[in-house]
């Protein structure tokens, strides 16, 4: 047999209780939220490295990445050498309706054109507004957080380490070198005292 106005007075003891706790609700548009050091916001391109090899528009699972370009001659650089021909980006898009954040297109970029921002104050009131262009990119650059520092702990990269010892070595073998050379031009005087 239930008592009535049991689930009443639980629901009101439920709002005592809260009524009296200190309030967690931050106030967004005045109060800026601390976001994690690896938000996924929007994607940034840095367009200096950017050389339109496509790997990004590729690999895409969205086919959201738009890129057009088109081919220059560069002149020969000495006398007597070919002329080449480079890709110039023309247009660089990213249709964010349709991004769903994976973040591969950043991972394959072998240039380090792409990277994650943590802005997220994009929303616009058409769907057709959510595709921006690179200067829109090139904008949320800047916003880019500078990379963690590397762990003080941590083993050292191995191409670090074959290059600080080769460098070791050859720096051993001048000195060696050295050495000889200010011993014959210094020859042993112990025999003239």
């Amino acid at each position: 047999m239930s008592v009535p106005f049991s689930g009443l007075a639980k629901g009101l003891a439920v709002t005592l209780r809260t009524m009296t706790k200190k309030t967690v609700t931050e106030q967004y548009p005045d109060v800026q939220p601390d976001l994690p050091p690896r938000t996924r916001g929007v994607i940034g391109l840095f367009e200096e490295n950017c050389t339109v090899c496509m790997l990004c528009a590729r690999e895409c699972p969205d086919w959201c990445i738009y890129i057009d370009s088109h081919k220059e001659t560069v002149p020969a650089a000495a006398p007597g050498g070919r002329e080449r021909s480079r890709n110039v980006l023309d247009r660089f898009a990213i249709d964010f309706s349709l991004c769903m954040y994976c973040g591969i297109c950043i991972e394959v970029c072998p240039f380090d054109a792409l990277f994650w921002s943590p802005e997220f104050e994009y929303a616009e009131t058409d769907i057709r507004e959510l595709t921006h262009e690179r200067d829109k990119l090139r904008e949320w650059m800047w916003t880019v957080p500078a990379p963690p520092a590397l762990d003080p702990h941590a083993e050292e990269p191995k191409e670090i380490a074959a290059a600080r010892k080769s460098a070791d070595k050859l720096a051993a073998a001048r000195a060696a070198e050295q050495a000889e050379q200010s011993a014959e031009q210094n020859p042993d005087q112990e025999g003239g005292q």
